[in-house]
Parts: C-alpha cells; sequence; structure tokens
C-alpha cells in the first residue's frame, strides 16, 4: 500500500481529531497523531498497523515539540500536513475568570498552535510544499457571552493563521482555517473547562446561553465525520482556502455578523474618515 501524504494531528483521543484521523487512513494517508497517555497512544496506533503512529505530547510543553516532530520527520518521513486540532473550551463571565484561566486557554489554543507550526515550517519551507490546517471554530468571527477567553483565543488564531498564509505562500505552503460550528463531539462536555459563577448581575445574559449549549449537547446539527471530510477535500485541493466554514449554522451566523459589521460601518463612516488630513 503506497501512502498519500503525512499528516500530523495534534489531538487524535476524540472530537475532530479522532474523526480526521479515521478517514485520513481511510484513503490512504499515513497519520502521525499526538495523545496525552501511553494508553492513548496505543489506542490510536490500533486503528493501522502501518498508517498510524502515536506520539505524546503536550502542545504547551514548549520546549518539547521541536525534538518530537523532529524525531516524526527522522521515523516516519516528511510531514506533508500539521493540523492543529489540540484545543479546548472555556466558559465563564470575563469579570469572574481569573487571569490565569485566559493564560491557560491561550497556552492551549494559540501558544500550542504556533509552536506546533513554527516546528513544521523549516521542513516545510525547505521542500517547498506544504499545508497548515488550524482547527479553529466560528467562535474566532462571532461572540456570545460566557466564552471570551475562548472567542479571543480563536480569533488570535483565526488572524495568525491569514497572515501566514501571506508569509509562506511563495514557499508553496498553504494554511486554512477550519471554523466549525456546533458539532456532536465533547468541546461543550467533558472536554470544556468552567469558571464557577459569583456576580448575579449576569444571570440574565449568561443563563439562557449556557441553558441552550447543554441542551444542545450531543444533538448537535454537525457530524464530525462529514467534517473530516471537508478538511480532506480541502487538503486535496490545487488552490486551498485560507478561511473553511464548517456547519449551516456557522455560515448564517458568520454571514449574519459581517452584514451587520457592514451596516455599522456605514452608519460610522462620517466619522471614520473625519480623522484624515
Amino acid at each position: 500500500m503506497q501512502f498519500s501524504k503525512t499528516l500530523l494531528i495534534t489531538g487524535v483521543s476524540s472530537g475532530f481529531g479522532r474523526a480526521l484521523a479515521q478517514e485520513a487512513l481511510a484513503i490512504g494517508h499515513k497519520v502521525v497523531g499526538t495523545v496525552r497517555s501511553l494508553q492513548a497512544k496505543r489506542d490510536f496506533e490500533s486503528l493501522s498497523v502501518r498508517g498510524a503512529f502515536g506520539r505524546v505530547l503536550d502542545v504547551t510543553d514548549f520546549d518539547a515539540i521541536d525534538h518530537v516532530v523532529s524525531e516524526i520527520e527522522t521515523s516516519v518521513g516528511p510531514i506533508d500536513v500539521l493540523v492543529n486540532n489540540a484545543g479546548y473550551g472555556h466558559e465563564g463571565i470575563m469579570e469572574e475568570s481569573p487571569l490565569s484561566e485566559m493564560r491557560r486557554q491561550f497556552d492551549v489554543n494559540v501558544f500550542g498552535a504556533v509552536a506546533m507550526m513554527k516546528a513544521v515550517l523549516p521542513s516545510m519551507r525547505t521542500r517547498r510544499r506544504g499545508h497548515i490546517l488550524n482547527i479553529t471554530s466560528m467562535g474566532g468571527f462571532i461572540t456570545m457571552p460566557g466564552i471570551a477567553y475562548y472567542c479571543g483565543s480563536k480569533f488570535a488564531l483565526e488572524g495568525i493563521s491569514e497572515a501566514l498564509s501571506k508569509e509562506v505562500k511563495n514557499f508553496g505552503i498553504a494554511v486554512t482555517a477550519v471554523a466549525p460550528g456546533s458539532f456532536r463531539t465533547d468541546w461543550a462536555g467533558r472536554s470544556m473547562t468552567r469558571t464557577p459563577r459569583c456576580i448575579p448581575d449576569y444571570d440574565d445574559v449568561f443563563d439562557p446561553v449556557r441553558q441552550a449549549r447543554e441542551e444542545k449537547s450531543g444533538k448537535q446539527l454537525g457530524d464530525p465525520r462529514k467534517a473530516a471530510r471537508a478538511m480532506l477535500a480541502a487538503i486535496a485541493a490545487d488552490s486551498p482556502p485560507v478561511h473553511l466554514l464548517l456547519g449551516s449554522d456557522a455560515l448564517g451566523l458568520v454571514r449574519g455578523k459581517l452584514s451587520a459589521l457592514e451596516d455599522e460601518i456605514r452608519r460610522w463612516e462620517t466619522v471614520t474618515v473625519s480623522t484624515d488630513g
């Protein structure tokens, strides 16, 4: 069996990472997946004797990343595609949530992803080819009360992805920010950390959002396997998108945000241009 490409996917134990790994293996790709324990490594490698390679790595262990990536390229082969999937959601009103929670959110969702990109870029640049997929969120375009730190991290990753795409385009390297809507993953369940509530003033704005999220958990419209196939289509494309929304809810909400933004820009245009000269 000839493997088509070698994918390095962070966080393959569940959710999008697991679904993407399974779909990629099914069509002949080789997949190196990062996990957090030796048992998870064994579980992942059982998916394919010849195609699945597990590596124990915490993406916030920045000093270990370069060594792990170098070892992968030596023992498995050049990395054609990096998928930064490892991440989690933090729920909490901003005034109530300690800065330590924000630092942790950004360490995983932003700094970990950037460290992984920096580790694979030298080899991709030398070979003049490669593709980086960063799993962001519709929360990198739209916001809602109670997930300020999460949205901030995903807005940051969207911006970094777009800027990087311009820096590396001439080297034959593509960068795609993949922004899913609501999918049947564990993002709102076991994977989410929650800051305890303590200020009643926020109950009216926060409680309905939390209740709706909890009621929808496990019943979301999005199918992770179909998301995986969409990502594989982007990987296979001659001209991959810089931004890829996944899910009809993401499409509707982001279009609504862009329309509202355009309306606000128009309303304040006179003030905007008054600062020239």
